[in-house]
C-alpha cells in the first residue's frame, strides 16, 4: 500500500516521471556555433585547469523535502520544548559534539566525518531550493545551469568505462539535476532499476535487446560509424554527432565491459555485506513499496561498489524528508535505516582505504523552522541548516559553525551556499571561478562569487 504523504504538494510535484534520456540510438538536438565566434568567446574565459584533486570520487546522498539539524546533526537540547523537538541526543566520539538519538551509528564515527553546522540559504521553495543545492547557483529565467555531477563529467569526464556522473536510480526528475547550459552528453546516466530490489535488481539500457547478440551488436556498431563518417562529409556542424557519438560509445563501451557489468551487479556482493548495510532490515516500506532499509542500503552499497570501479560523481536519493506533521513518526521510520546504511558506508570506504579520496556530501534543499508546529512538525527554514560530510579531505571530526539558541539564525561561521560548493569543487580539483561557455558565446562562472571555506578542508 503506497504510504500517506505528508509532505507538501509542491515537494510531491517535482517528482513526476520523464521520458528516459540515455539510449542507444537516441538523437541530440541540433544547434551549435561558429568556429570563430567560438574562439572569439574562449579568448574571454576565465580559465584554469582541472586536476582530480583529494576527492577523487564522490557520493552524493540527496534527502529530498530538507532534513532539520534539530532532529539529526545539531539538536538544541538546551532549548525550550517547543524548539527543541520531540527527540533525544546521544553523545558522539568527539567530545562536545552531540546528535539526535536516531543517529546512534553516526555518533559512534562522528570523528570522521564533517558537519558545516550553520549553511545559510535564502530559497524556502523546494524546487528552486533544490536548483540552488544541486548546481550551486540560484535559479534564473534566463540560464540553465548543469549539476555539479555534469561539471565534474565535463572537466574529467569518463574513467575505467563508467560513466562520469551516475543517478540512483535516477536525478532526471529533480530540479538541477540536468546539463544545464553544458551538452547533453554530460547527463547522469541513470540506472533507472532500484538496488532495494536486490539480486532482482538491473540496470536500464545495461544489457543487449532479445535477439541481438555480440556478434551482431559489434556489426551494427561499425555499420554506424561509417554512417556517421558519411554525415560528417556532408554537414558544416558535426557537434550533433559528436554528441551521437558520446552517447553510442558510452553504451556500447558499457555493454561490451565486463568490468562494468560487474560494478553495477549487486548480487557480486554477498549476504552478509548486504545485511551489513541494512538491506533486509527496517521494513517500514518507503515511496517504492521496498523497505527503507534495503532503499538505503542498496542504494549506498551500489553507490561503493560504483567508486570503488572508478566511477567520479554518484548522486542517489532517500526517503523524503518534507515534515510538516509528525515529525518524529516520520523520522522514527525513516532515520535507522539511513543512520544504519550511511554509517556502514563510511567505515567500509574507510576500510578499504577509498574514504580520504571519496567525498560523501549529505544534501539537502534547507533546514526546517525553529519552532515545531501545530501538527507536530516543522515547515521550512533556509536562513540557516546543518550538512553533513566525510572523506575526501574534509577536516574529520569538525563541527564548524554555531547557530543561536533557537537554530533561528546563524550564531557564528555562517557558510552561504556558494561558498560551500566552492569548498566541494576545490576538494575534487576544479576552480569554482572557472568560466564554462553557455549559448551565445556567453562564458558562466561555475560558481558565482564563491570561496573555498578552508576551515573545511583537511
Amino acid at each position: 500500500m503506497k504510504p500517506k504523504q505528508n509532505g507538501c504538494s509542491s515537494f510531491h510535484n517535482l517528482h513526476t516521471s520523464r521520458r528516459d534520456m540515455l539510449r542507444v540510438g537516441s538523437l541530440a538536438g541540433l544547434g551549435g556555433l561558429c568556429l570563430g565566434n567560438l574562439y572569439r568567446a574562449e579568448a574571454a574565459q576565465k580559465w584554469f585547469d582541472s586536476k582530480p584533486g583529494t576527492a577523487k570520487s564522490v557520493i552524493q546522498i540527496i534527502l529530498p523535502g530538507g532534513i532539520a539539524a534539530q532532529e539529526s546533526w545539531n539538536p538544541k537540547p538546551e532549548a525550550p520544548l517547543e524548539y527543541r523537538g520531540p527527540l533525544g541526543f546521544v553523545k558522539t566520539s568527539v567530545p562536545g559534539v552531540i546528535f539526535s538519538e536516531l543517529l546512534p551509528q553516526q555518533a559512534k564515527i562522528a570523528h570522521k566525518m564533517t558537519v558545516a553546522r550553520a549553511v545559510v540559504g535564502n530559497i524556502p521553495d523546494h524546487g528552486l531550493a533544490t536548483y540552488n543545492m544541486i548546481t550551486g547557483q540560484k535559479p534564473s529565467q534566463a540560464i540553465k545551469h548543469p549539476a555539479v555531477g555534469a561539471i565534474v563529467n565535463h572537466e574529467f569526464g569518463a574513467r575505467n568505462g563508467l560513466p562520469g556522473y551516475i543517478s540512483v536510480p535516477s536525478i532526471e526528475n529533480i530540479p538541477g539535476g540536468g546539463t544545464g547550459y553544458l551538452s547533453d552528453k554530460y547527463g547522469a546516466f541513470s540506472v533507472g532499476g532500484d538496488p532495494a530490489q536486490g539480486n532482482n535488481f538491473q540496470v536500464r539500457d545495461l544489457s543487449l535487446p532479445v535477439g541481438v547478440d555480440i556478434e551482431s551488436f559489434n556489426q551494427r556498431q561499425a555499420m554506424r560509424q561509417l554512417v556517421n563518417d558519411q554525415f560528417r562529409k556532408l554537414e558544416s556542424n558535426p557537434e550533433p554527432l559528436e554528441t551521437m557519438d558520446a552517447y553510442y560509445q558510452q553504451a556500447y563501451s558499457m555493454i561490451s565491459s565486463k568490468a562494468v557489468q560487474e560494478a553495477f551487479d549487486l548480487s557480486k556482493e554477498s549476504d552478509k555485506m548486504k545485511e551489513r548495510y541494512g538491506m533486509g532490515k527496517f521494513l517500514e516500506q518507503g515511496h517504492y513499496g521496498k523497505s527503507l532499509g534495503s532503499e538505503a542500503g542498496g542504494r549506498m552499497l551500489l553507490a561503493r561498489r560504483l567508486v570503488e570501479a572508478g566511477a567520479r560523481f554518484v548522486s542517489l536519493t532517500y526517503a523524503s524528508w518534507d515534515t510538516h506533521v509528525q515529525i518524529r513518526e516520520t523520522y522514527d521510520k525513516q532515520m535507522p535505516a539511513f543512520d544504519h546504511a550511511i554509517g556502514t558506508l563510511i567505515n567500509d570506504l574507510d576500510e578499504r582505504g577509498l574514504l580520504d579520496s571519496t567525498l560523501i556530501w549529505v544534501a539537502h534543499e534547507f533546514g526546517r523552522t525553529p519552532k515545531v508546529n501545530p501538527s507536530a512538525g516543522r515547515d521550512h527554514w533556509a536562513r540557516v541548516f546543518s550538512m553533513a560530510f566525510a572523506g575526501g579531505g574534509m577536516n574529520k571530526g569538525l563541527y564548524y559553525g554555531q547557530v543561536d539558541a533557537t537554530s533561528s539564525d546563524p550564531a557564528k561561521d555562517g557558510i552561504p551556499l556558494h561558498d560551500l560548493h566552492s569548498t566541494i569543487y576545490k576538494l575534487i580539483g576544479i576552480n569554482s571561478q572557472k568560466e564554462l561557455m553557455a549559448p551565445g558565446d556567453r562564458p558562466i562562472e561555475i560558481v558565482n562569487e564563491g570561496k573555498p571555506v578552508e576551515a573545511l578542508i583537511a
